[in-house]
């Protein structure tokens, strides 16, 4: 049993602590109590998370917004005080942690089961987009700075590239050539930003499917959760890395690129979710920026797989020596075929938007 729990303000005593989930960066336990009620503890990965104060702020500020908006408790998470009214404890090694109140009659899907899977977790990412959309998003801490500026990820690759820190540049020539064939438009979105065309949001920065509560019984969306990267940006880019994850037609890390391709019927599909939940939040032009977010976005996360690889692996977890340079091809391949599509997909957002 992990004592740090008797440090929140939690309703009766803790009958057991055991872990809890797949996921790779904070550890996460399942705290069940004497109360009937359970609660989600968590360790933050202080390496990956370094301004927690500015982190639990960001959550804090966010999952109150969205309670004082809605009174279902299972639409978005409740943040457990510590014993003197704090939003984490840190231990005696320096260790941070957190709780959350458990999201009752509720799963979470690790993929994609059915096209519905994906329309579902379209609502609910649109649905936090619509909520939050007033809300002052200039004032969240950047969690991690410069997350979603391809131009800077670039710039990265560029230095990767200079070092040449594992002695593999010279095999992957075309890899590069194809990277910095795009790197002009790398920043079009940034830019933008910058010249006041598109608004800043509070964005999640992780829409995948497991970070979407589902309810047990109905399977529609219940509530946003791992809000760790939750900051200002860009919501073109939480499109864009929905449809990255969840419309290409194969495994990340898939060795055989025929396999791999962006689904026009799952975009679609994906399409309708987000724009229909997002009602009338978003502007003309971020709404007509969709299909550059998820180009980006996949080209943004194969470059950083790029670097790594030219790194040394020293960021993503790798299971054998070329994963990361896999899953840069898979990466690099659906954006080709996203702009064999690009007119295709620009048709099927302007039919969804219907403006």
């Amino acid at each position: 049993m992990n004592q740090y729990s008797e440090q929140f303000r939690i309703q009766g005593k803790q009958l057991s602590c055991e872990r809890y989930g797949n996921g790779h960066i904070n550890e996460t336990y399942l705290v069940k109590t004497t109360s009937g009620l359970d609660y989600i503890l968590q360790k933050i990965n202080t390496n990956v998370f370094q301004n927690v104060e500015g982190l639990m702020a960001n959550i804090v500020a966010v999952t109150e917004y969205l309670a004082a908006r809605d009174g279902d408790p299972r639409h978005t998470l409740h943040v457990v005080p510590t014993l003197d009214g704090k939003s984490f404890f840190r231990d005696p090694e320096g260790g941070c942690w957190r709780v959350y109140d458990f999201v009752t009659d509720s799963i979470c899907l690790e993929k994609v089961e059915s096209e519905e899977d994906f329309v579902q977790s379209a609502i609910a990412f649109g649905q936090f987009q619509r909520q939050l959309a007033e809300f002052p998003a200039a004032t969240l801490t950047e969690t991690i700075p410069h997350f979603h500026d391809t131009a800077d990820r670039v710039r990265q690759l560029r230095d990767a590239i200079a070092a040449d820190k594992a002695g593999r540049l010279q095999e992957v020539q075309s890899e590069i050539a194809f990277a910095l064939d795009r790197a002009e438009e790398a920043g079009c979105m940034v830019r933008m930003l910058a010249e006041g065309k598109l608004p800043l949001r509070v964005t999640h920065n992780d829409t995948k499917l497991n970070n979407v509560m589902l309810d047990a019984a109905t399977r529609k969306p219940l509530c946003v959760i791992d809000l760790d990267t939750v900051m200002p940006g860009l919501a073109a880019n939480d499109f864009g890395d929905s449809i990255r994850f969840g419309a290409s037609t194969a495994a990340e890390d898939e060795k055989d690129l025929d396999k791999v391709e962006m689904s026009l019927p799952l975009f679609e599909a994906y399409a309708r979710g987000f724009l229909g939940a997002c009602g009338e939040s978003l502007t003309d032009e971020e709404i007509r920026t969709l299909p550059m977010g998820a180009k980006l976005m996949t080209y943004e996360c194969g470059i950083r797989f790029l670097a790594d690889y030219l790194n040394g692996d020293t960021y993503f977890r790798t299971h054998y020596p070329e994963q990361n340079l896999d899953r840069c091809h898979t990466q690099f391949k659906l954006v080709a075929d996203m702009e064999k599509k690009w007119d295709a997909m620009a048709a099927v957002i302007a039919k969804v938007a219907g403006r």
